[in-house]
């Protein structure tokens, strides 16, 4: 397990500034949306779906499990520096248990391929649903994100240099992993409903698979098409001119995710 004096000489950084890029990102409410494309980019990889399948309730748990996810990394990003340490011990802590056949959790490229897809998204939700970010915004962007992979343990030389090279690194990952029929088991139980949740998971489902990248798409089984993505594309664009018209209170993240 980390230790708390290892996690504090990681974080001298905390808590981020009120202007810095990880927080302008991630108080955007919006970016919850792209909550599946993350989780099915992560499970695309064999051992991130043997270790979800082995030591997560995912079929009986969805809610928790989410709110497990979300909960520390906004913790650390719009956190103080309490919160973000004891988010980061947390999250930790869980990894340490994550052990089984071909796979621990705490596996350098499984760490960085885990956070490679939360950053790839965010930057892609920001982009697509609340204005596009300038290369400047976006490298200062991704140093706030390497540090925060430093408190999740991962060494900064497994990281990519750059936001460029994490995003080459993520897009060629996408093109080589071989989804399994366990990730797509994984899947299918995430967009499980019932009649009164049909519509809701209907639509995160269809969301989802417009944002995964295609080859990914294709793989998980998942229905698109040129209307689904004329409709995708219509409704971006109505959301980069409202969005950043809306108080600062209306897009932020749901309270009951903030750090309290």
């Amino acid at each position: 397990m980390t230790s708390p004096e290892a996690l504090a000489a990681h974080a001298a950084f905390l808590p981020f500034a009120g202007d810095s890029m990880a927080r302008k990102v991630h108080r955007e409410g919006l970016l919850l949306l792209g909550g599946g494309r993350a989780l099915l980019m992560q499970i695309a990889h064999p051992m991130v779906a043997r270790g979800v399948a082995d030591h997560s309730r995912f079929r009986t748990d969805r809610v928790q499990r989410l709110l497990r996810t979300l909960r520390p990394m906004l913790a650390i990003v719009l956190g103080t520096k309490e919160q973000a340490l004891i988010a980061a011990e947390g999250i930790n802590r869980v990894h340490e248990s994550v052990i089984g056949t071909g796979y621990a959790a705490k596996d350098p490229g499984l760490l960085l391929w885990v956070l490679a897809t939360l950053i790839d998204t965010s930057v892609v939700v920001h982009e697509r649903f609340v204005r596009p970010l300038s290369a400047e915004e976006k490298d200062a962007y991704y140093e706030d994100m390497r540090l925060v992979g430093s408190l999740l343990s991962i060494a900064p030389d497994v990281m990519p240099e750059n936001i460029e090279a994490l995003q080459a690194y993520a897009a060629g990952m996408c093109e080589t992993l071989a989804v399994t029929d366990e990730a797509r088991d994984i899947a299918e139980a995430l967009f499980e409903s019932n009649l009164l949740t049909w519509p809701l998971m209907r639509s995160i489902r269809g969301l989802t698979a417009g944002l995964l990248p295609g080859p990914l798409r294709t793989q998980f089984g998942l229905d698109w098409g040129r209307k689904r993505q004329m409709a995708l594309d219509a409704a971006s664009r109505a959301s980069r001119i409202v969005v950043p018209r809306l108080p600062r209170l209306l897009k932020a993240p749901p309270s009951f995710l903030m750090p309290r």
